[in-house]
């Protein structure tokens, strides 16, 4: 669907859910807010436009490889789609530059995490939805040791998730990732955190101590404000949730209707 206020931009929708946003004159111009949390995670992964070697799980209309091709000039991104009828849509309708960098690959994100190689990429961007939910295999223990294992030592796992009170599905997902990564922090605004209603929230984990600061005063600063929750706050919210077991996952839980629209 084309916007009325941008004359190249479009708005894609999957089922019925907004799924991507993509304007090609400017593709920093984001315009969902959970894609601007995980664009500012990748703003301070490394020194401003550092090349990095980003893998990302789920490319929809490849906004964040669009926006990570023209900030960081030079970075090879992998991209993995399992619908491959939407891989074929965005090519023909919203097709990349031939420099930028990105190849698209039209696979399941598990089993292409599980045969990628170790200690290959900076950064891994999971932001997979079966519809409107996030697939069970991409949930678990197993998934999230794969995830670390591809990983640099240095390198972020970024995941766009989503929830509501009592946040069964998040804090299940925050155990799972403490169990395999020394740094954790979410992002998401104060009103989704405080059950008011559902939302995303932006997972963040790695090994190296994450700029919490910074990140902070970059998410309060747009036009919805969210808040960067970690350290003991974070091992609070958390409570006595366990890591996701292989025969315990379950996607993520089915948004009510009209959850999901434009930030």
């Amino acid at each position: 669907m084309p916007d009325v206020d941008r004359p190249r931009a479009w708005l894609l929708t999957v089922d019925g859910a907004p799924q991507s946003y993509v304007d090609l004159d400017d593709p920093t111009h984001l315009e969902f807010e959970y894609a601007r949390r995980l664009a500012h995670v990748l703003d301070l992964a490394a020194d401003a436009g550092r090349p990095l070697d980003a893998l990302h799980l789920g490319g929809g209309a490849l906004t964040l490889p669009r926006y990570l091709a023209a900030t960081r000039p030079g970075s090879v991104q992998d991209v993995v789609e399992a619908d491959h009828g939407l891989s074929a849509l965005i090519a023909e309708e919203l097709p990349l530059a031939d420099d930028a960098g990105v190849r698209v690959h039209r696979a399941d994100a598990r089993g292409w995490l599980e045969d990628a190689p170790t200690d290959s990429a900076d950064v891994l961007v999971a932001d997979v939805f079966g519809g409107s939910r996030v697939p069970a295999h991409l949930t678990t223990l197993d998934y999230a040791r794969h995830a670390e294992r591809v990983l640099r030592p240095d390198g972020i796992y970024l995941a766009n998730l989503a929830d509501s009170a009592p946040f069964t599905f998040l804090r299940s997902q925050l155990a799972t990732f403490r169990a395999v990564f020394e740094e954790l922090l979410v992002i998401a605004e104060p009103a989704v955190l405080r059950g008011r209603r559902f939302g995303n929230a932006v997972l963040v984990a790695a090994h190296r101590e994450l700029d919490t600061s910074a990140l902070a005063r970059r998410t309060a600063a747009d036009v919805f404000p969210a808040r960067v929750t970690h350290g003991e706050a974070l091992r609070r919210f958390t409570g006595d949730a366990r890591p996701v077991a292989e025969g315990d996952a379950v996607a993520s839980p089915e948004p009510p209707g009209g959850s999901f629209g434009i930030g």
